[in-house]
Order: structure tokens, then sequence, then C-alpha cells
């Protein structure tokens, strides 16, 4: 990915917690192109890793994804931060970010003969992927029809915006809205496992939507979905042990670090990406012990084999697992 010196040109309040951010090149260079689904990667000052915010795009000309003159993201003030989204609000017009990419995980898949209208669902800031999808279907002339919920219409941003360019392909579904709410089983029922399936927002939704949709035997490669979340502690995690098989070493994982982190402070040097078990590039193969699953990136069946896991995210069940590392 390519590193980038971009200014805020622009700042605009698109719901009481979303502030649209408009960036432009620092130094006169032209942006790179991007593609529906892509983001940033946003260096954040104190903070190790840099936090990622999708591109959003809410015009039909081709142009803005092939020759951007701006760059647009969204980002919602997280209550509690943990130091992103509380700097990005912090931010004046003026002010210069150092950035990464354009990198695209989360991309539309190629244009099918005959394919069924494609069926985005977005969760509250999980719309700023999902808005440039639309964008991009709306130009390719592909049939898509967008659901976008949130708890108040109030707190959901750019809705005028996509009203104006979507109309009756948009749906609004606010929790304090009963005329509007339609939950996911009823919207799942209503589409067809052979329509392609893109969802971002909250965990909570991902998960949602992935179960429905494969309780009703949708294709995992129809399946496409992005979590900007990375691994946390959750009720009940322990520590365990980990033996790496090939130099014979044992290492304590505590509660609150996961087996990457862990690995990262042995002075390991592991493949990973993401952080967020989406990619598969930390899988690593399981010689003993339980793993506990907490990936998005296996199927049903590779987790009950339980000879492989995503060491970014997942954990033990076992007091040992025993990795061929």
């Amino acid at each position: 990915m390519a590193d980038l010196l971009l200014n805020i040109v622009d700042i605009q309040a698109v719901a009481p917690a979303i502030r649209s951010l408009t960036l432009a090149s620092a130094n006169g260079q032209p942006l790179p192109p991007f593609s529906a689904g892509a983001h940033l990667k946003v260096n954040i000052p104190g903070l190790t890793e840099p936090r990622c915010y999708s591109l959003v795009c809410l015009d039909n000309d081709l142009a803005s994804f092939d020759t951007p003159q701006q760059y647009r993201l969204g980002v919602r003030l997280e209550d509690p931060s943990t130091g992103g989204s509380r700097y990005m609000h912090g931010l004046q017009v003026g002010d210069t970010l150092q950035v990464q990419g354009p990198r695209n995980d989360f991309a539309l898949h190629q244009a099918q003969a005959d394919e069924a209208a494609i069926v985005l669902i977005a969760g509250g800031i999980g719309i700023t992927p999902i808005a440039s999808m639309a964008a991009a279907l709306k130009h390719q002339g592909r049939a898509f029809h967008l659901h976008y919920y949130g708890r108040s219409k109030s707190q959901m941003g750019f809705i005028e915006a996509l009203a104006m360019q979507h109309g009756t392909h948009l749906s609004l579904h606010a929790d304090d809205d009963p005329a509007t709410h339609l939950p996911l089983a009823q919207l799942l029922d209503r589409h067809k496992p052979q329509q392609h399936l893109y969802v971002c927002g909250p965990k909570g939704l991902i998960d949602a939507v992935l179960q429905e949709a494969r309780s009703r035997e949708w294709p995992q490669d129809h399946l496409h979905f992005e979590l900007f979340v990375n691994a946390t502690p959750q009720l009940g995690d322990r520590a365990f042990e980990i033996e790496l098989r090939q130099s014979g070493q044992v290492l304590q994982v505590p509660a609150d670090k996961t087996i990457l982190e862990v690995l990262e402070e042995a002075g390991c040097d592991p493949l990973f990406d993401c952080r967020r078990g989406e990619c598969g590039v930390c899988q690593v193969a399981v010689l003993a012990g339980t793993p506990d699953h907490r990936d998005y990136y296996l199927s049903d069946d590779e987790r009950a084999a339980n000879d492989v896991m995503q060491i970014c995210i997942s954990r033990s069940h076992s007091d040992r697992l025993v990795l061929d590392l």
C-alpha cells in the first residue's frame, strides 16, 4: 500500500456522532484510484496500529473511483473510544493525516450473466463501504437493494444523500420507527441464496446476518462482510499454554492477549494481516488441543475438525494447544 499525506479540506457533521472528512493530496500528486469497499489505514499518534476507515463514495460518476480528486471518510465517535475515533473527531480543516492505502479486502464480485439483485445490508457506520458499493452498482447498471439499519434515523449518516441517489432501491430500518422495522429473518426470507449478500456494521449485526443466511443454506462464496474490530477479551476468557512444536517453546497466553501478540512479544515472526479473523493469513495447524474458534474465515466443517485455527483472534478451550510453529 502507498503511503500518502492528505490534507483535511472539509468536515461535515452527518449525524450527531458521525463526521464526514474530505481529504485531498497534501503535495498535489494525483490520488490513487480505489474500488467500492476499499479503506485507508490512518496512522494515529500514540497508537501502535493504524485504524481503518472505509472510503465513502456518494457519486455515480466512475471518475470518483478511477481518478478521484478527493477522498471522503465517515467516522463515528465510539463510546468508549480506544483512541482512533476520538482523535479523528478532534481534527480540524487544514490538519494533515498520514495514511496507507487504498486497500480493498471487501470488493464487489465481478458482474455475472443473469445475476440476481445484490443485497446490501449496513448497520450504523457500516454504511460507509456499503454506500460506495451502491454507487458502483448503480453506475454499472447492476440490480441491488440497500437495507440500512440504525437505532434512529437521527443517528444514521448520509441518509439524505443516499435517498436522493437511490430512491426506491434504499430502505431505512430504524429501531425507533415501527413502520420501518424489519427483522433480519424476515429480510432474508424475501431473498434467495442465489443472491450475493454484503453486510457491514457492528459485530452483532454481522453475526446475526451470517447465522440467518447460513441457516437458509446460503453459499459461503455469496456471503461477503467486513468488520473493523480487532480481538478483544470476552467475559470468561482465561489463560492457556501454547507449545510450538517446531522450536519446542512453551508460551503462556494471558486472558487479555492473543496468541499472535504473545508470539510477537516472544520474538517470533508469525504471518498475519487483518487481526480480525477474516483473511486467513495467520492460519496455523493445530497438532493437539481444542481451539476456541472466533474467526470469520473457517467453514463450520473446518471448525469442527479443529486441525487449523486463526491465531490473531481465536483462543483455546483446552489448557494447552500444540501448534505447528
